[in-house]
Formats: structure tokens, C-alpha cells, sequence
């Protein structure tokens, strides 16, 4: 294959922006493939180059290492005549396409005036300008997984409770439209053979508990059954001591033999 297509090579005109000092050389063939596939190009040993001067087949002689982090990269390619220049990894693939440069190689007339005349293309980020835009540009946070917390495998059957009394609240009831007493516990532990770490849940602050005149702070033990249920905010609460403080997924119900500790 021909390095240049005849009539339209004018390697004069094109404009060169070689490596400032030294730059990065490849270790060996297996670096050489590792860069390329990050750049996103073909692991082919030539490239096209294409503008209004040239079409012709380049080779990557190296790279220069810019940004903070020195995560952004600039090609150095080398022309058939030994010149070299720097291009962005993302311009040099734009030129691998079929339909890249046919509007801005002139026709094969041999007349320079006429490639003076083509419009000028807008100039892509080739040079130095292109790499201190891209070294301003901060590097990307990387994203932190929030871990899953497991969800809790509930007893079916009735089991024993040890608790501290946490606040009583008001919570919105959706059937009577109003709001009803709960009590929300914390430190909720089911006791077996191998306990359950609940954390928070609710109740009802049913004729049961206020006998036993509860308190905040106040621990205790009890037997009832659990549910997950999601505790409703009260609606139109006056008193902000009784609004719920916590979100709470885990309802106790109907608790028994209460022991104060």
C-alpha cells in the first residue's frame, strides 16, 4: 500500500507540533499492545493521518504522560518523511474512518493555491493547548459501593425479647385516620440459641405496657412476635418530644410477661 494518495501529499503545508524533550518509549511488544488497546485504536503497527495536506500511514513512536494523577496520554507519530508530531488518541482514531478527511484532502489537481482555498477545518486538540485543557480537568471520584446490610431472617413463632425503652411517639393511623401511642425500642435482641441483633422496633403502647409505667432508658424483657412493618410519622404533632426521632422497619406484637431488669 501506497504511504500517500498522489495528488494530494503537500507535507510542507501540514503544520508539525513535535514532543517537547523526551517522551515515553514503548518497553516492548506486549507494552506497545497494552497502549493501544487503551487508546482504543487496532493493535495495527500503522495509522492513517489525514488533513487537508496528507493522507497518509503513520506509526506511534511513543507518547508523552500529562494530569495530576498522569492519567492523559498524547501520541507521538512519526510521518514517512521523519517528521514527528503529537495528536490526541481520540483524533488518530477519528482518522481510521472511511469518511474521515474527504472534505478537507482537495481534489488531485497538483495546485496548491487550490488547498489554500479549502476551508479551513476547525483545528482539533493536537498540540499543547490540548493537554493543558485536559490536565485542568479534575480526576474522576471514585464511586465507594455502600455495603448491603443483610436482611434480618424473622422468627414466625413467639419468641423472647431483651430491649431498652427508647422515646414513646405518636404514629399517623391510615384506617381511624389519627394518631396513635407507640412506644420505640432499641438495643432489640432476640434471645435463643443463636440471637438476633433486631436494633430498633415498635409497639403499640397498648394497656399492657403503660401498667408497667415505662420509661425512657428504662430495659426490660418480654415475649412477643415480630414483624417487619414500617413505624408512620404522626401527622400534625404539637408536642415535638412525641415525634419520631428514627426510621424503624420491625413491629413487636402483642408483648408478654414483661420484666423490668
Amino acid at each position: 500500500m501506497a504511504n500517500s494518495v498522489a495528488g494530494t501529499n503537500q507535507s510542507h503545508l501540514t503544520q508539525y507540533i513535535p514532543p517537547k524533550g523526551m517522551y515515553e518509549d514503548f518497553e516492548d511488544e506486549a507494552h506497545y499492545l497494552e497502549k493501544v488497546k487503551e487508546w482504543g485504536l487496532s493493535t495495527k503497527k500503522e495509522f492513517w493521518y489525514k488533513d487537508r495536506y496528507q493522507h497518509c500511514l503513520v506509526t506511534i513512536k511513543g507518547y508523552e504522560i500529562f494530569g495530576e494523577t498522569a492519567e492523559f496520554n498524547t501520541l507521538v507519530i512519526e510521518f514517512p518523511d521523519g517528521n514527528l508530531t503529537c495528536i490526541q488518541p481520540a483524533y488518530l482514531k477519528e482518522m481510521q474512518s472511511s469518511s474521515f478527511g474527504k472534505e478537507i484532502i482537495p481534489q488531485a489537481s497538483g495546485d496548491e493555491s487550490a488547498a489554500a482555498e479549502v476551508k479551513k477545518e476547525k483545528p482539533k486538540a493536537t498540540a499543547s493547548a490540548a493537554t493543558e485543557a485536559k490536565a485542568e480537568k479534575p480526576a474522576k471520584k471514585e464511586k465507594v459501593k455502600k455495603e448491603k446490610v443483610p436482611k434480618l431472617v424473622l422468627p414466625e413463632e413467639k419468641v423472647h425479647f431483651t430491649a431498652t425503652v427508647k422515646q414513646f411517639a405518636l404514629s399517623w393511623n391510615h384506617f381511624n385516620e389519627n394518631n396513635d401511642e407507640v412506644v420505640v425500642f432499641e438495643n432489640v435482641r432476640i434471645e435463643q440459641e443463636e440471637p438476633i441483633e433486631v436494633g430498633l422496633a415498635w409497639g403499640s403502647h397498648s394497656k399492657t405496657l403503660k401498667k408497667h409505667e415505662l420509661e425512657p432508658g428504662q430495659q426490660l424483657e418480654f415475649d412477643g412476635k415480630i414483624v417487619k412493618k414500617s413505624l408512620p410519622k404522626g401527622k400534625d404533632v404539637e408536642d415535638e418530644s412525641l415525634l419520631l426521632e428514627v426510621s424503624v422497619a420491625y413491629k413487636i406484637n402483642n408483648p408478654s410477661k414483661i420484666k423490668k431488669k
